[in-house]
């Protein structure tokens, strides 16, 4: 039994760390269902337990958050779906990569019902999309570009932490980081890839794709 929370509005991201520790706290000990949560944080920037100093390149623009998630910096904000999953990996077979490339299949099967193709690259988590609308690399290759991060901690064997999705935030926030530590690719959203998506659209998506693929 999987809940499944959609805050309106933004969420404080101090408030939303403390939520879902007591909520992993609960699944641990066996007192609350796993729970998937829904929302928009106000414009900030975190930091994974492997973000590089060098990386935040303008740490006066926004608030950043030490997020106690594995990764490096990343962004939230307004447009952006940010999808909490907290999961008994336990009970999923204690394969924490298996249980990170669950999550990017999960993201690939709801991006391929708006007819996105995205794509896992190696040594580089999250998803992306090829550009073929841009100019190519220097090595020759299509473009590409990132539409969804993931970071995930476990405690007990509960995960929490989870994906963000980028439905239609500012892109020029992510100026102010390299995002998860990788300069030389974009990042985009499915309105900038022409799709008028709404955030209603996206959460349908994934509920119908989750059981499917978690």
């Amino acid at each position: 039994m999987v809940d499944w929370i959609i805050s309106d509005g933004l969420t404080d991201y101090a408030h939303a760390l403390t939520v879902m520790e007591t909520r992993v706290n609960a699944i641990a000990q066996g007192t609350a269902d796993e729970c998937i949560w829904l929302l928009e944080h106000p414009p900030l920037y975190t930091a994974g337990t492997s973000a590089k100093p060098a990386d935040l390149i303008d740490p006066d623009r926004f608030p950043v958050f030490d997020a106690r998630r594995g990764g490096e910096y990343t962004y939230h904000g307004p447009g952006q779906r940010v999808v909490y999953v907290m999961l008994d990996v336990g009970k999923r077979g204690r394969d924490v990569r298996k249980f990170v490339e669950d999550l990017e299949n999960w993201v690939i099967a709801m991006l391929d019902t708006f007819n996105v193709k995205g794509e896992i690259r190696e040594g580089r988590v999250g998803v992306w999309v090829e550009r073929p609308d841009k100019p190519l690399q220097a090595d020759g290759s299509p473009a590409e570009d990132k539409i969804a991060a993931i970071g995930i901690r476990l405690r007990k064997w509960v995960s929490f932490h989870g994906l963000s999705i980028n439905v239609d935030p500012d892109l020029s926030h992510f100026d102010g980081i390299v995002p998860c530590g990788i300069s030389q690719h974009g990042v985009t959203s499915l309105v900038d890839l022409g799709l008028p998506v709404t955030m209603t659209d996206l959460d349908v998506a994934l509920r119908q794709t989750f059981a499917k693929m978690m």
